[in-house]
């Protein structure tokens, strides 16, 4: 078939499908996000523009947030579909670099296609080329290599031959799954080839799922039945493996608690026996316990982020680790016993040759009862206690009237803490919380992502006010093309949690709540959130009181669904009320210092880091 190489880019994406979890089939790419310019318009804007029916183009209004609303719709499909996204050459281009860090971090699919400079060179320097004096083929989208899982730079029409099927390889593997960067050179989009009809032909996606060595099973079991407290820690591996029916058997047959990372949220239903809350930092009270106690730890599906292990203080110094992951790059961290598989099957095997072995009832027993003292602190602090309403109040409002095809989201500052640590599951699988990479402006455009992605139920995020004035034009794309979201805006005046971690350690307020940002002004402007929002299309509803939060997000949740648009409900919260587990993290506290009171929090660093566990 003679077509050009951005004809070939766009059939093949066509052609490409997808088994969900279901059986059923679905497209691997749902749709395109595109923002053209002149690196990209005449080439692949052409080519969208033919299959126009087949492939849906929605139009972004920053490259960066089209960018990541594409990488909502691969967290919304747990990687069983994936979000494109195209820009101009320069600016275009590298604005869409942060949304590859994002996936990159979380490990999901994204296919970005950034427009390039000419091959030929003959018009060169052309407008928003950046030159590299020693290095003519060095561009802008060469910064994509730090946070691509493949990239490629198509200078000939048939090097697709070669690079397509790896791509859908990086998109499609559970291992290698990430950012998939393809640099498009405007005249090589517009090049033709003698492309081969087997190009094109439909191929449909299915999970691929690696059993796990027999030698290494059988050192599991081992170690597994030796334990006298073992503990099962579930993270985004379970999720993209659809495999959290699974592990809740295996805690079931085999009496083992289960606590949930960052990635593998809402997993486990939150009223479950053996369920004792999310770990780490921001997790709970009730789940550090446990891990603490532990002598072996299942890690399944997760690469144990130092926000799940409190930077490797949560679990004991003697504590044996086993790791089941399908990527051996996480299997094998801090020394810990691996077993390479899919989650599905490698737990599958495990509880094949555990046969009815259990751990100990006293020890499944802490499960709940741990559990219950956490419920109760977070009732505690979900009840109305002070003027100004708090994160977790507000959390506890949407989690009350949330269904169980509903779908909740955050990225940044306070509130993933509050939807780590305070949400209560009511549906598997059906949080995003932006934590590997903590993108402001993700809560906004991945939230548009979402929405496209899951038709049914209501997305929900929450956000800070400095993450909705970080990146809100896609509150207007999403209201344009008709998808409806609800948006939780908390305004506490600033970036509050970081100006929490400031003072925390010893230094003074400074640069992150207004009060203490420098401004010529006696009387500093203030954002109306509400009036922005209604601009750019949303339906708007603005809260005073706690006790009209409910009534404004239910009308918030009809307008969304109804009116096919987002809706932003407006609060102000409280600036300095947290939901806090009993757990550290690590952070770089000055050796020297002008404030004693920075010296002493150095100090306490040094003692917690004498806690550390280093290698397992």
């Amino acid at each position: 078939m003679r077509m050009t190489t951005a004809q070939a880019i766009v059939r093949w994406l066509v052609a490409q499908r997808t088994e969900l979890f279901d059986g059923s089939e679905a497209p691997l790419f749902p749709g395109v996000f595109a923002i053209f310019g002149h690196g990209n318009v005449l080439g692949i804007g052409n080519a969208l523009e033919e299959v126009r029916e087949e492939l849906p183009v929605w139009r972004g209004h920053n490259e960066q947030g089209m960018a990541l609303a594409a990488v909502g719709i691969g967290k919304a499909t747990h990687r069983r579909q994936v979000g494109v996204a195209t820009s101009s050459i320069g600016p275009g281009a590298l604005n869409m670099v942060t949304a590859a860090g994002v996936a990159h971090a979380n490990r999901l699919p994204l296919l970005l296609l950034p427009g390039d400079t000419f091959v030929g060179r003959a018009p060169d320097p052309v407008l928003q080329q950046v030159e590299h004096f020693h290095d003519p083929t060095t561009t802008v989208n060469d910064a994509f290599r730090a946070v691509s899982r493949y990239f490629d730079r198509i200078t000939r029409p048939e090097q697709l031959l070669s690079t397509l099927p790896q791509v859908a390889r990086v998109l499609t593997d559970p291992a290698d799954c990430g950012p998939v960067t393809l640099a498009l050179p405007q005249d090589v989009q517009a090049e033709s080839y003698d492309f081969p009809d087997a190009l094109f032909r439909p191929v449909v996606h299915r999970l691929v799922r690696q059993r796990p060595d027999l030698r290494s099973l059988v050192d599991a079991v081992s170690l597994i039945t030796a334990a006298s407290k073992p503990l099962l820690v579930l993270g985004g591996g379970v999720r993209y493996s659809g495999a959290g029916g699974r592990a809740l058997r295996f805690a079931e047959q085999h009496r083992i608690p289960v606590v949930e990372t960052t990635a593998g949220r809402t997993l486990v239903p939150h009223d479950h026996p053996l369920n004792a809350g999310p770990l780490g930092v921001t997790g709970s009270t009730s789940a550090n316990v446990l891990a603490a106690a532990a002598d072996v730890v299942i890690a399944v599906g997760t690469r144990l982020q130092d926000f799940t292990t409190a930077s490797w203080t949560v679990f004991s110094p003697h504590v044996k680790l086993l790791t089941l992951n399908a990527a051996r790059f996480d299997a094998v961290k801090h020394g810990a016993q691996e077993l390479v598989a899919d989650a599905d099957e490698g737990l599958r095997e495990l509880t094949d040759l555990l046969g009815e072995w259990q751990a100990d009832q006293a020890w499944a027993a802490e499960a709940v009862v741990e559990r219950c003292r956490w419920d109760e602190h977070v009732d505690g602090l979900r009840a109305p206690d002070s003027d100004l309403p708090t994160y977790a109040q507000v959390v506890g409002v949407v989690n009350d009237l949330s269904t169980p095809e509903d779908y909740v989201m955050t990225a940044s500052g306070g509130l993933p803490g509050e939807l780590i640590g305070g949400w209560r599951a009511v549906g598997e699988s059906t949080m995003d919380v932006e934590y590997g990479f903590s993108c402001m402006g993700y809560e906004l455009a991945g939230a548009w992502g979402a929405a496209i992605a899951r038709p049914a139920g209501v997305v929900t995020t929450l956000l800070g006010d400095g993450s909705y004035l970080m990146l809100n034009s896609e509150l207007f794309s999403a209201a344009f093309a008709g998808h409806g979201f609800v948006a939780v805006v908390c305004d506490n005046d600033g970036y509050a949690v970081i100006h929490r971690l400031q003072t925390g350690q010893g230094g003074v307020g400074f640069n992150n709540m207004y009060a203490d940002v420098r401004s010529t002004h006696a009387s500093p402007p203030r954002t109306d959130f509400a009036g922005h929002a209604a601009s750019l299309g949303c339906a708007v509803f603005s809260v005073d009181k706690l006790d009209d939060l409910a009534d404004a997000y239910r009308r918030a949740r009809d307008a969304a669904a109804g009116e096919r648009r987002p809706a932003v409900v407006v609060i102000r919260t409280h600036p300095a009320s947290w939901t806090e587990a009993e757990a550290w993290w690590e952070v770089a506290v000055p050796s020297v210092s002008h404030r004693e009171e920075i010296d002493e929090a150095h100090d306490r660093m040094l003692e917690d880091k004498a806690r550390q566990v280093r290698y397992l």
